[in-house]
């Protein structure tokens, strides 16, 4: 049996219905946006432009944590709660992408059963892809669909800490990091700036047998990061919580709502974004660049003639850059 095709949306269609709250219009608008094809790559920058005046409500926040560090779980508890206090929570979970086969197990669903099937809620699983940091190449695009969508709190799960992961700073207001019992003892092996960047730190899975050792962690957590974080208009605390139990959740909340009243006291939640929509600009800018360079043919037999020089001692590597670079600001359009 010929399974039927979907309607083909005009960009009128997504906008409508993202307006409207349809979260299938949302998913399929995020399907458009991560797409590669031109068509849909245009028909998205249409259906951005025209959802923005809808945006910018939403409490942006991104969790991480080492893998193990029960994420998918706390945020299944954490979204729940919310949801319980009338709140309607979007989560953009970012599953990694395998470098050999460009493959992704996109499960988080799977993982969070009561949360993604719930009324008020919205589980979108992306592929990282080739993108540094934890995050998909449209997690931006995608958190201000939701945004548009009504959502009043957009979460991001990142991948897992890792050498860049610092990049979901540079998306979210309020970036939570999940520690688990006993990494106090790891304190030298954990990335100082991810530690810097944290507005908030969790000590996860504080419950039953591990209660005793997590209460360890946090003093030590809480010794550090007065040590990193001072002279600031937000000073980060350390919590304990577990999302298997539903322990400590309601704490992190208070505290996530207290750090928007301060940060909107001296403006300084919007220099923030006003800062993010800056380097977002930039990265964009510098992709395009990078593609254009790439997709010149003259370039191309450039770069492997000056590639080839090299290796034959007949130029230096300083040099050969500076010859390709000059022949990129010239270069005719």
């Amino acid at each position: 049996m010929t399974k039927p095709t979907r309607a083909k949306l005009t960009a009128d269609d997504y906008v409508k219905g993202i307006l409207a709250q349809d979260v299938s219009i949302l998913s399929r608008a995020i399907t458009l946006v991560e797409s590669k094809n031109i068509h849909h790559q245009n028909l998205a920058k249409d259906v951005l432009k025209n959802i923005m005046d809808a945006t910018g409500n939403a409490k942006r926040i991104g969790i991480s944590g080492t893998p193990g560090v029960g994420k998918s779980t706390f945020i299944e508890s954490f979204g729940m709660r919310l949801i319980e206090k009338g709140l309607k929570v979007a989560v953009l979970a970012i599953d990694p992408t395998s470098y050999k086969t460009g493959g992704s197990i996109l499960g988080d669903k799977t993982r969070m059963g009561n949360l993604s099937t719930a009324k008020n809620a919205f589980v979108r699983p992306s592929p990282s892809g080739k993108t540094l940091g934890g995050v998909a190449s449209k997690t931006r695009e995608s958190m201000l669909l939701c945004e548009a969508a009504g959502f009043d709190v957009i979460i991001i799960e990142t991948v897992g800490v890792g050498q860049s992961e610092v990049a979901v700073s540079k998306i979210v207001d309020f970036f939570l990091l999940l520690m688990q019992p006993g990494s106090g003892d790891d304190l030298q092996g954990i990335k100082r700036g991810i530690l810097e960047l944290a507005d908030l730190v969790a000590v996860n899975k504080a419950d039953g047998d591990q209660l005793a050792i997590a209460k360890i962690a946090l003093r030590e957590f809480q010794v550090a990061m007065h040590i990193l974080r001072h002279d600031e208009s937000w000073h980060p605390e350390v919590l304990t919580c577990s999302g298997l139990k539903g322990i400590g959740l309601d704490a992190i909340w208070e505290n996530i709502e207290k750090y928007y009243k301060v940060m909107r006291e001296d403006d300084s939640l919007d220099k923030k974004r006003s800062n993010q929509i800056s380097e977002w600009m930039w990265e964009l800018l510098t992709d395009k660049l990078e593609n254009a360079i790439k997709n010149n043919p003259k370039l191309d037999r450039l770069m492997k003639d000056k590639r080839q020089a090299i290796i034959n001692n007949n130029d230096s590597l300083l040099e050969a850059v500076d010859e390709i670079y000059n022949s990129i600001i010239h270069i005719e359009k």
